[in-house]
């Protein structure tokens, strides 16, 4: 089986981890932690970073150390993972869902900008899959009408949006270091922001909110959302290698490109789009032909032994949404075309370029 992804840990890395066990700092305290934070401020260009448990336990921190009221109503995009919406939802706030762009498959920022209302007090910018969004301007609609930006660079960290590391632009920025990460500790995330006052708060809420006089007196609600020291050694090994992955990743994502860009029954996204470098977090493809379903394919790749991933599944769409009785006035035709005719294909830097072919002349059989 070629696995859809499979991350790749040096023989440094293990040492790594190995001397963060045998010194005995194997929890949330440690050197290890201050040097992997102090060196995502250098790369994302911030001025601070605080690690948490996961790239999900980052998102619901950013927004709650916000402090948003109770149905605020924050614009976010329909085509992304639950972890988005379920940030927003957790803290009584409203979800505006707008559709994505059937190239890019980031969201529309032209409806973004129609979208927003005198309560709307976020926009939440996720970076989808392989081409960056533009979050410069972004910012420029968020400073207009004085609201927050969180930018979700989960899935972009190394790459660059306007000559400017993505995350940079975010009053806060996210993101995770899951296993099909380019930088990955297993589990883990970040936060980073350029507000002393919105780390102060982010740093509390990651460690239960303890008292500043009595410890155990807890002012807030908050999670023990923390971060260790023995992953902190192994993502900061992996840190310092972050060009040479994003060179790989664009590498296997302009393989598949040569092999499948002349099937006309599928779409494949270009290594650029109006300028914008595509980092291939992931490569995937779109059925043109809507009599055959992603699925159907899926199954059939599996018995040759490759294994793929379904797209994002719209959050418009969710049983989650429905229990919860969420109303959307609008409709998502690029958002539903997606997660029914696409998904995605091995594309782990370890994979060969012998593999690829094989994958793709699969795939123009199958297609």
């Amino acid at each position: 089986m070629i696995p859809v992804n499979q991350p790749f840990i040096s023989k440094s890395d293990a040492i790594a981890v190995y001397k963060a066990v045998k010194s005995g700092w194997v929890s949330s305290s440690g050197h290890q932690i201050n040097l992997f934070e102090n060196s995502l401020k250098k790369l994302i260009k911030k001025k601070y970073c605080s690690l948490v448990s996961s790239g999900t336990a980052a998102l619901e921190i950013a927004i709650k150390a916000l402090d948003l009221k109770k149905n605020d109503e924050i614009i976010m995009p329909n085509f992304t993972i639950i972890s988005n919406l379920l940030a927003v939802i957790k803290q009584n706030l409203k979800p505006v869902l707008i559709d994505c762009d059937i190239n890019s498959w980031n969201m529309k920022i032209d409806e973004v900008e129609k979208s927003i209302t005198k309560n709307t007090k976020a926009i939440m910018a996720v970076h989808i899959y392989g081409y960056p969004l533009n979050t410069k301007r972004l910012l420029k609609i968020c400073k207009k009408n004085k609201i927050f930006l969180i930018e979700d660079a989960a899935e972009m960290i190394g790459h660059q949006i306007k000559n400017k590391p993505c995350g940079f632009y975010g009053h806060v920025s996210t993101f995770s270091f899951y296993a099909n990460k380019h930088i990955t500790t297993g589990e883990g995330g970040a936060i980073l922001t350029n507000s002393l006052q919105l780390d102060n708060k982010i740093k509390s809420l990651r460690n239960l909110c303890f008292g500043k006089i009595n410890r155990y007196n807890h002012s807030e609600i908050g999670w023990n959302y923390r971060f260790t020291n023995i992953q902190a050694a192994l993502g900061l090994n992996q840190i310092k290698r972050i060009k040479s992955i994003i060179r790989k990743k664009i590498s296997v994502g302009k393989t598949y490109y040569r092999y499948l860009k002349n099937n006309k029954n599928i779409y494949i996204q270009k290594p650029r789009l109006d300028n914008i470098q595509n980092v291939y977090w992931v490569v995937g493809i779109l059925i043109k032909n809507k009599k055959i379903l992603a699925q159907k394919i899926q199954k059939k790749l599996k018995k040759f032994g490759i294994e793929t991933r379904s797209f994002f599944w719209p959050m418009n769409k969710q049983i989650i949404t429905k229990k919860l009785k969420l109303k959307f006035n609008k409709k998502y035709p690029n958002s539903e075309y997606l997660s029914k005719y696409g998904f995605y294909l091995p594309s782990g830097i370890n994979i060969k370029k012998k593999q690829i072919k094989m994958i793709c002349e699969r795939l123009n059989k199958l297609i």
